[in-house]
C-alpha cells in the first residue's frame, strides 16, 4: 500500500460516484481515483496493474459479480492477497448476512453503509482517510 498510491472505486451508480468524488475533493485527498463500474472489469485491473493502490472502496450491489464475490475472489488470488490492498465496502446495503459475511469469510478492513447525510458521509470517508493514512501495514511505503 503506497500512501500516494491510487483509490480504487468499484461502483455501478453514476450519482454515488459524483458524490463520493465531490468529498474527496472537498477533503483535499490528493490520491488518484480510478473508478471502475463492474467487479470484472476492477478484477482484471488489479490482476495486471504495477501500481502499489492505497485503498479499494466497492458497493456490495454490483452487475454480475456482486461486491462480496470480487472480495472473495481477491482473497483467493495469491499475488493480490500479498499486496494486502486495505478494502472497504462503501454499500446501501448493509443487510447483517452481508456484514457478517465480509467479516468472517473475507479479510476486509471496514463496513460502512452510504447515507443520504451528506455531512455524515464525509465524516465517513475522513475518518477511514485518516485512519489509513496513519496505519502501519505491510506494504506501506
Amino acid at each position: 500500500m503506497s500512501k500516494t498510491g491510487p483509490i480504487l472505486i468499484v461502483e455501478d451508480d453514476t450519482d454515488d460516484k459524483e458524490l463520493f468524488e465531490q468529498i474527496i475533493r472537498e477533503l483535499h485527498i490528493p490520491n488518484k481515483l480510478i473508478w471502475y463500474d463492474n467487479t470484472d472489469d476492477a478484477f482484471a485491473f488489479l490482476n495486471s496493474t504495477q501500481e502499489s493502490l492505497f485503498v479499494i472502496f466497492s458497493d456490495v450491489n454490483m452487475p454480475g459479480q456482486n461486491g462480496l464475490q470480487f472480495k472473495k475472489a481477491i482473497d483467493a488470488t495469491p499475488k493480490l492477497r500479498k499486496k494486502s490492498i486495505p478494502f472497504i465496502f462503501y454499500s446501501t446495503s448493509a443487510a447483517q448476512p452481508d456484514v457478517n459475511q465480509a467479516y468472517t469469510e473475507m479479510t476486509v478492513q471496514g463496513f460502512f453503509k452510504k447515507g443520504t447525510d451528506f455531512d455524515k458521509m464525509k465524516q465517513n470517508l475522513k475518518t477511514v482517510f485518516d485512519y489509513w493514512y496513519n496505519c502501519i501495514h505491510p506494504n506501506t511505503n
